[in-house]
């Protein structure tokens, strides 16, 4: 399970932490389980979070891998519920497309991309980790969009450019 704590302030975002909770296929399903509500209680008290982001799981063939699934989201949604975090799920095509542009991008392309945006030079040993980090990325940028929170209507770049000064480089 990857996973991805970053700050913001204004239009500055900030890796606070990225990695992934190793949780091992000989261990006992429930105590992988027990494992992941740790991890995010333990993340919740460490960093506080306003908000929790987690990928929607995608349909696979292996109705067995989509339970597992299912149970370990789960488990990491009432652990951040319970520690009264709001949750917001988007799916992999939003994430990707959110992040570069093209909902059908690579994970290679969209770590890439996130290595851009917030100046990473590491890569992380797991790429459940930078998916994590897509992930709050993506929440960061659905949530603070003048377009959608404004209801603004632009006439073009030129227009979102003079009515936003503070979002173009």
């Amino acid at each position: 399970m990857g996973y991805a704590v970053i700050s913001v302030r204004g239009n500055n975002i900030e890796l606070l932490a990225m990695d992934a909770l190793q949780l091992g296929s000989r261990r006992d399903m429930y105590e992988r389980l027990e494992m992941i509500h740790t991890k995010v209680q333990e993340l919740s008290a460490q960093f506080k979070p306003l908000a929790c982001a987690v990928e929607s799981p995608f349909f696979g063939k292996n109705v067995q891998s989509m339970l597992k699934l299912g149970r370990a989201q789960g488990v990491a949604i009432a652990a951040a519920m319970q520690q009264k975090i709001s949750v917001t799920e988007y799916s992999p095509k939003k994430i990707k497309q959110s992040i570069t542009g093209n909902g059908n991008a690579s994970k290679e392309q969209v770590f890439k991309m996130l290595q851009r945006i917030l100046t990473i030079a590491e890569v992380p040993r797991f790429l459940d980790a930078s998916d994590a980090l897509s992930v709050a990325v993506c929440h960061h940028y659905q949530t603070t969009n003048t377009v959608l929170k404004t209801g603004k209507a632009f006439k073009g770049w030129e227009d979102f450019i003079n009515k936003n000064p503070g979002r173009a480089k």
